[in-house]
């Protein structure tokens, strides 16, 4: 364990980090580039090949030129899953799932405030919920 001080110890631990960053950095040009509908088929060849030959150049080349349109990509598919998601949930929870919930909510409120023993809170409970 002498031969290996703690300083080599950390380049190694931030060399390992670095280049993990730069695959993954590499992956998501290379995915935003097939995500792309704007652009023709030679074009992203052409692009695939400039990353893949001159890896870091390629790259940072790609997040130059079309860093901007990448980042309306991602707002665009993160708007599109939560679009998606929400939906889910709505057809999930069924037709009225929120007015259980408010209903549900309003009971809590009400034993919170004293108007409803814990008795009758737990009917009322049973009752919306059946």
């Amino acid at each position: 364990m002498d031969d290996y001080p703690l300083l080599n110890l950390f380049l190694t631990m931030l060399y390992f980090f670095l280049w993990v960053m730069w695959f993954f950095l590499l992956f998501k040009v290379i995915t935003d580039l097939f995500r792309d509908h704007s652009l023709s088929g030679w074009a992203k060849a052409g692009w695939l090949i400039v990353v893949l030959v001159l890896p870091y150049l390629g790259v940072f080349l790609y997040l130059v030129v079309r860093g901007r349109s990448m980042r309306e990509r991602d707002i665009t598919e993160a708007k599109e899953q939560e679009q998606a998601f929400r939906s889910y949930v709505k057809k999930a929870a069924g037709p009225g799932g929120s007015e259980h919930v408010d209903e549900l909510g309003k009971l809590a409120e009400m034993k919170r405030n004293g108007d409803l023993s814990a008795e009758e809170y737990e009917r009322a409970k049973a009752k919306v919920l059946a």
